[in-house]
Order: C-alpha cells, then sequence, then structure tokens
C-alpha cells in the first residue's frame, strides 16, 4: 500500500462527508466518495434528521463524539451562518425517578467535562416559557452546549470544502460489488466500472447490513422507523402565556440569551428555545419557526429491511427520500395527546406533516467502527446519529492515519460482538428492545430479559440448584449471588456484616455476597470463570508471535504463567491477558473479548504470510472448554482430596501451570488468583465439566466449601487492586498511569515500546487511584465524578463495598498531583460523598495469602 492510500468511501451522508473531510486534514488526498442517491439530497437519514444534540450520555466515548460534534458544526459556515444553532438542551422529569435519573446525568457530565446543572421547575418554564405550568414538571436538566445540528447544511459545507481539497464525488452512483484479493479489498464496483480501492469504508448508514453482505462481513444493526411530526403554526401569543408566573417575554428576547428581533417569520427554520426531551414519555421537541417538531419513541417497533426500499430516486426532496416512509397516524396519537398536555400551546395547532424515517439501531445501542476482523481494508462507520457524527468520523481517520483513535474505541468496535450476537435473529430481537427502551432509565447491572440462556456452562445446572441469581454478559449465563448461602448470614461475624444500602445500589445486588466473601476470605468457594475467553495460539511461529505483541516474557520454559499487556502504538493499553506456555509452541491465552481474539488472529494471518516458516494459528477455545476458580485458604486440603498430583507450593508455584487429574479429569491447573487468596483456575473440556465441579464440590463439603458469585469476586478484586480492562482503564492510558507498569519488561522490544521512553510513574499527569469511603457506608457504582478542592478533576471506574475491610472501595482517575491522604468528594445523585485516595492493595500487600 502507498503512504497515502486509495480511499473509497459508501455514502455521502452526515457520516461520510466528515470522514473524507477528516481524512483530507490529516493530508490523505486519493479519496472517492460513492453516493447512490444525488448529492444535493442523498435521501439517507442525514436527509430528515431533526439535529437534535444532547451531548450527555453514560458512555464517556459517546459523551466526547457528541462534543466533538457540536465544535466542529459551529465552525462550519455556510453563508456566514454555523452549521450548529447551540440553543441548549432541556430534559425534564415528571415522575420522582427521572428527577433522580437527572440527577446522577448530571453526574455524567461532570464526569466527561460537559456543562450541566440540575433545576427547579420555574427555571425550566423560565427556560422554556412553552411548558405547562400545573405542576406536571418537577425538574429539569440544562446543557448550555446542547443544540441543533444543521445536518444538511454541514454535508453540503463538507462536500464543498473536501471537493476543493481533492476529494472526488460520484452521485447517482450505487455499490453494485465489492471485490476483494487474499483476504483483503481491492476495488468497489458500480455500473460505471470498479474504482480501485486500497481501503473501503462503508458509511452507507442503514444500508451498512447489505454493503457488508458484500464482503461477507455480518454488520449488526437494524434499520427502524421512527415517527416525526410537523405542527401547524403557533403563534408566541399562544406560547407566552404559558411563561412561568404569567410572564411575558420582551425585547426580543427569550430566556436562553438568544436575539428573536421580536418575532420570528412564518416560513422560518429558525429556533430560539432550548431543545427539549420528554423522556418519560418518549418524547422530544425542537422549533422549526413558528413550527413544532415532534419526535416520538413510545411506539411499536417498525423494523425495515434495506434492501426492499429499491433504488433511490433521481431526484430526492423533502416529501419524497428512501428514508421516509409513509407516516402511520394511530401510532402517534397518544404522542399527541401526551404533547398538547406538556405544551398547551399545542392544543391550538394541528399535525401538519407527519413521517415514519429510518434510523439504525444495534444490539448494544452503540455506534460500529473500525475494520473488519477477517477482511482487510474494509471499515465500517455505521449505525452513527448525526449526534455523534464528527466525533466518530474523526476517531475513524486518526485510527487509519495514526493507528488509534484518541478516545477509546472498545464500545463501538465492529469486531465487539460474540459470534451468537451477530446472528439476524439476535441482532432484530435486541435491536428492537433498545428501540424501546432509548428514553427508558436502566441500571447500570440491568441485563436484558431476551432472549437469555445462549450461552450456559456445564455447571449451570448445579447453579440453579443453588439458587443462583444470574446475570447476562456476552451471552453468558453468569451468577452473581447463590440463594443457598443466605444461611450463612446468620452465621457472619459482626465485621463481616453487610451495610444498608440505597434504593439504586440495592438493585441486582444482594447481602448475601457478603457471606461468599467470608468465607472466600476463611474457607474455600468455588468461582464459574468459563466466560473467562481462552485463546490457544500454536505453530512455531507463536513465541515470536506473542513476544512482539505483549510487553511481558511470554518465551520461559514450559509450566510458566504470565500477566502481560498488549499495547497499540502510542502506548495505550489495549488489553491485558494471560499466557501460559503449554509447550514449545503451544499457549493458552486468556483475553478479553473478540477485539483480542480479531487482534491476535489478523496478526497471526500476517505474521504467517510474512514467513512461512513462522506460521501461527490462533484458535478460540473457550466453548469447547470450562473453567473453576477454586480459591480459598483451605483449596489445597480440597483439592489434595481428589488428586494424587503435587499442588504445594514446590509443586506448583505461583503463575506456574501443569496438566494434572482430578477425580480421573484432565485438567489444566493455573496458579493464578483474582480475588487475593490461594488457589487455582482449573480448565477442562465441556463435556467432563459437570463432573469436575460434582467431585471439587464433594470434597469439600467438610471444609465448608460453598460457590460464590461475581458480586464477592468484584469486591474481593478490588481489595487487592486488580485492574479490569475497559473499566479501570482503556487504549487512552498508559501502563504508568494504569499502574500496570510491573508488566513492563523494557529489555525485550514490543508494540508500543517506543512510545513509551521518557515515561515513568514522575511523568504522568493522572494516576488510577484507589479511594475509600469516609463513611464507610456510601456505595457508589462507576462513572461518578470526583471532586478536588471543589472542582470536577476525574470519574470512577469500578467500585464495590469492601467486605473485607468494612468499607466501600472506589478506584478513580485523578490528576497526579492528587496524593495517597487527600481528601476528594464522589458527586452521587447530586450529593457530595467524602472519600480519602488510599494506597493500594487494601488487602494483603504482602501477597502473603496468594504465594502461601
Amino acid at each position: 500500500m502507498t503512504s497515502k492510500p486509495r480511499v473509497v468511501i459508501i455514502g455521502a451522508g452526515i457520516v461520510g462527508t466528515n470522514v473524507a473531510d477528516e481524512l483530507v486534514s490529516r493530508g490523505w488526498s486519493d479519496i472517492t466518495v460513492v453516493e447512490q442517491g444525488p448529492l444535493a439530497m442523498p435521501g439517507g437519514s442525514t436527509s430528515h434528521a431533526p439535529g437534535l444534540v444532547f451531548q450527555t450520555n453514560p458512555s464517556k466515548t459517546m459523551t466526547l463524539f457528541a462534543r466533538y460534534t457540536v465544535e466542529k458544526l459551529l465552525s462550519l459556515k455556510s453563508a456566514g451562518e454555523s452549521c450548529f444553532n447551540q440553543v441548549g438542551g432541556l430534559e425534564v422529569a415528571t415522575t420522582p425517578e427521572r428527577l433522580e435519573e437527572l440527577k446522577r446525568k448530571q453526574g455524567y457530565a461532570h464526569s466527561w467535562g460537559i456543562e450541566a446543572r440540575v433545576i427547579s421547575a420555574e427555571e425550566c418554564r423560565t427556560l422554556y416559557p412553552a411548558l405547562t405550568d400545573n405542576g406536571l414538571i418537577l425538574g429539569g436538566l440544562h446543557i448550555p452546549s446542547d443544540g441543533l445540528a444543521l445536518a444538511a447544511r454541514a454535508v453540503q459545507v463538507l462536500i464543498k470544502r473536501t471537493r476543493d481539497a481533492g476529494v472526488r464525488y460520484l452521485e447517482h452512483t450505487p455499490v453494485t460489488a465489492i471485490s476483494k484479493s487474499d483476504g483483503r479489498v481491492t476495488g468497489v464496483v458500480t455500473p460505471g466500472g470498479t474504482i480501485p480501492a486500497d481501503i473501503v469504508i462503508s458509511c452507507a448508514g442503514f444500508w451498512g447490513v447489505e454493503v457488508g453482505a458484500m464482503v461477507g462481513v455480518p454488520i449488526p444493526l437494524l434499520p427502524m422507523a421512527h415517527q416525526y411530526v410537523k405542527t401547524t403554526s403557533i403563534s408566541h401569543d399562544d406560547t407566552a402565556d404559558n411563561a412561568t408566573n404569567g410572564e411575558v417575554l420582551t425585547n426580543g428576547h427569550t430566556p436562553n440569551g438568544n436575539t428573536t428581533n421580536g418575532d420570528v417569520p412564518a416560513n422560518s427554520n429558525a429556533a430560539t428555545l432550548p431543545i427539549l426531551r420528554y423522556q418519560d414519555q418518549d418524547l422530544y421537541y425542537r422549533e422549526h419557526g413558528t413550527q413544532y417538531g415532534i419526535g416520538y419513541y413510545g411506539h411499536r417497533p417498525m423494523p425495515v429491511v434495506a434492501a426492499s426500499l429499491g433504488e433511490t430516486p433521481k431526484e430526492v426532496n423533502d416529501m419524497n427520500m428512501p428514508s421516509r416512509l409513509e407516516f402511520s397516524q394511530e401510532d402517534f396519537e397518544p404522542a399527541w395527546k401526551l404533547s398538547q398536555e406538556i405544551l398547551p400551546a399545542l392544543q391550538k395547532c394541528e399535525i401538519a406533516d407527519g413521517f415514519n424515517g429510518i434510523f439504525s439501531f444495534t444490539p448494544d445501542g452503540g455506534p460500529l467502527i473500525g475494520q473488519a476482523p477477517k477482511v482487510d481494508g474494509f471499515y465500517v462507520a455505521e449505525a452513527v446519529w448525526v449526534t455523534h457524527s464528527a466525533g466518530v468520523a474523526r476517531a475513524l481517520a486518526e485510527l487509519l492515519t495514526d493507528g488509534k483513535s484518541k478516545i477509546d474505541l472498545a464500545e463501538c468496535e465492529l469486531a465487539r460482538f460474540e459470534d451468537v450476537q451477530l446472528t439476524p435473529a439476535f441482532v432484530s430481537e435486541t435491536s428492537q428492545q433498545n428501540f424501546v427502551e432509548v428514553y427508558d432509565i436502566l441500571h447500570p447491572l440491568q441485563p436484558r430479559e431476551s432472549p437469555r440462556c445462549m450461552r450456559t456452562t456445564p455447571f449451570y445446572m448445579r447453579q440453579r440448584e443453588l439458587g443462583a441469581f444470574f446475570l447476562e454478559g456476552t451471552g453468558w449465563e453468569r451468577p452473581f449471588w447463590y440463594e443457598e448461602n443466605a444461611k450463612l448470614l446468620k452465621e457472619l461475624p459482626a465485621e463481616w456484616q453487610p451495610v444498608e444500602r440505597d434504593a439504586w445500589s440495592s438493585r441486582y445486588y444482594s447481602p448475601i455476597a457478603a457471606a461468599e466473601a467470608w468465607k472466600t476470605r476463611t474457607a474455600v468457594a468455588m468461582y464459574d470463570m468459563t466466560p473467562l475467553r481462552r485463546l490457544e495460539i500454536t505453530g512455531p511461529g507463536a513465541v515470536d508471535l506473542l513476544m512482539r505483541l505483549t510487553t511481558g516474557t511470554v518465551s520461559r520454559k514450559p509450566g510458566a504463567v504470565t500477566y502481560t499487556l498488549l499495547l497499540d502504538d502510542q502506548g495505550g493499553v489495549r488489553s491485558d491477558i494471560t499466557v501460559a506456555r503449554l509447550s514449545e509452541e503451544l499457549y493458552q491465552v486468556g483475553v478479553n473479548g473478540p477485539v483480542d481474539t480479531a487482534y491476535f488472529t489478523r496478526e497471526a494471518r500476517l505474521q504467517t504470510k510474512r514467513s512461512p516458516e513462522r506460521a501461527v494459528h490462533v484458535r478460540d477455545i473457550t466453548g469447547g472448554t470450562c473453567c473453576i476458580g477454586l480459591w480459598g485458604p483451605l483449596s489445597k486440603e480440597v483439592i489434595t482430596a481428589v488428586t494424587s498430583d503435587d499442588f504445594s507450593n514446590k509443586g506448583l508455584t505461583y503463575f506456574r501451570c501443569k496438566d494434572v487429574s482430578i477425580a480421573g479429569v484432565p485438567v489444566r491447573a493455573l496458579r493464578l488468583s483474582y480475588v487475593g487468596e490461594r488457589g487455582w483456575e482449573l480448565y477442562a473440556s465441556a463435556e467432563n465439566g459437570l463432573r469436575l465441579w460434582d467431585a471439587i464440590w464433594k470434597a469439600g463439603q467438610p471444609h465448608g466449601i460453598i460457590a460464590a458469585g461475581r458480586t464477592a469476586f468484584n469486591s474481593l478484586r478490588l481489595e487487592k487492586g486488580f485492574r479490569l480492562w475497559g473499566t479501570d482503564m482503556t487504549t487512552e492510558h498508559d501502563p504508568y498511569e494504569s499502574g500496570l507498569d510491573f508488566a513492563l519488561k523494557l529489555d525485550k522490544s514490543f508494540v508500543g515500546k517506543t512510545a513509551l521512553f521518557g515515561r515513568s510513574k514522575k511523568t504522568v499527569s493522572r494516576r488510577l487511584r484507589c479511594l475509600t469511603i469516609d463513611d464507610k457506608r456510601s456505595v457508589v457504582l462507576g462513572k461518578e465524578p470526583v471532586f478536588v478542592n471543589g472542582k470536577a478533576q476525574g470519574y470512577v471506574t469500578s467500585a464495590a463495598f469492601g467486605f473485607t475491610i468494612g468499607q466501600p472501595i472506589a478506584y478513580a482517575w485523578l490528576p497526579s498531583a492528587v496524593n495517597e491522604g487527600d481528601a476528594v468528594e464522589i458527586e452521587y445523585f447530586g450529593q457530595r460523598i467524602k472519600a480519602t485516595v488510599t494506597p493500594e492493595p487494601l488487602f494483603d500487600p504482602q501477597m502473603s495469602r496468594l504465594r502461601g
């Protein structure tokens, strides 16, 4: 490939044109944008998007995407006017639950650097005089920097700017195929011929499924229809009548400070009031001059097959475009009544126009970004709403030109889904559920109700018998606690008694977890570790591959286990993994998910192609195997009852592995522990799993063995200071910041090493810190802002109640100037909770429990 590759972008909507612009700004010039519709109005989701940009999101990544979109659209000018109308955003609460949710959302804003404030009902009506004053509104969240993206205008500005820079645009040009050779794309086929390409980027929106199919790449998105209407005109007198306490605005100014010159022309699309969300009833509102635009999510899901829409017509306009379907009046009737209640001025107008507009949903609600795992050079930026469009485009451009996005993309990676989550049935059901829940108040641990039991471990039958409470993760059913252990609460010593929790942190929690943690620390417990993804990496080039990609020395003799990191080229932590060398050419590698699998698989393929004598093969063995974590001070007594193999410190030392026989079951034993107690990860084939469980369970009865769940596990791991990738650290953090520099072996070469030159613990500007909650009672859940000297300076990553230490724990990113012993505050539902920066680990800093 040349230094500036040939790029073809499919789709000239708000995403495709932004990607072209971001690539041009980074010096790439050989870019062609192919659009099946007319450039003046392509006819996709961008062409009908109402453009509301609410930036604040539980996801830091999504919030930063939105913030950049605001910044960029403000900078784009057409005829001297910006492509963003920063009228602000207002989300109102009509239930006590929603008001609490807005307080939590204010916390997200503070964590991610967005100005936001929970305001009273009176302040809501001052900002938005059209709101009812009948007591329905309880309060709101005001975000001054939110507003309206003028997406269609922005697209035209971007087309002109990129055309002037040399980008080639082809309108009325459908893509009929994508050519590839030797595992990578080579061109885009159109009726006018094949356009050669080194990189193909699909920004086709809800047509993305069809484009992906052209190269055999499943794109897990579902096109859905969403209702939007415009009302007839509303006079200003009607709006002013509803101002707070009857106050009428004068001097040509609205409450948010935007000048209207005393009037708004009837045909103007100008907006002066904040964009408005009424999430309790699945509604949102914006002005179109003297008309209102109303969007509604409360109707039934309306999935669409993009291939059924036919060819885009030559002439596309506001009333005739592929993404605009016929309006179903009956679905909107509840919304119209609710809208007239919250905005009484609507009682004097009618619906002037309505349509069902198509846009994309995914199984987890996130966009799809990145390179296809099995097709080199094929990239996507799909399921992207206008809100995040420029941010996504910048991230993809950084990925292509620099090898990495500055904003972590783990939540958005195309490769993030398990195979079972890529099936059309799963994508359809979960995407429709996401549509239904788009404005719902969702708990961080709240699982999907369906589909369930897609992936169960060999121990599932026994876990159900023990009363396991399951939550779902990556399709796996995972026990969080066992009702069988409730009887242990009567035996729990006073110092282990769990504290009473507030209603929010009590959801998906049980005090039984305290008993399970107690038994792990004082006796022995079994944990189901099967969902931990495992790869088998084999071949004459296995050691070379792993030495090059990891920060550790994984070339030690067979039997060695290494905790190590995967870094990107800029030194960011892309994963933390365990590597067990089983023989000269065979490794078992514990990774964090499908993205790691895709990374190893691609690197192995490229290495094998370059040097056939150093061939290496990567195979996911998770589904055919299972794993029991057997941990606790009495674990040795249990294991010696079912095996004649040597499990002593001499026979199997810390971070070593060997193949053994347990009760006649072939087992691979790794001397590891994420709970800080002595024990082993015991791996067996899936068909032997139940027999292994039963044998250990029976042998453990004299020693008080229990099955324990992930609530206890999370508490115990935080007491030991063990990090969780994707939560505690991401590609945005380096090993020194993350407290993982012990995993760096700087006497060898590895990906990302060069970028670390000059860095150290002393040079970092931020660090992951351990906090303990001063009142010993308040439990936070993660993502809350942390205040230092009254200013938001960081945010919580992982949090749990530390049952061993009798105190809540929170890990948080904070400036390096914050030292151990310093006082900080965590904002939780609008309240400040005092905490202290504490040395870590909180439990067994000498590691005597693990090594003993």
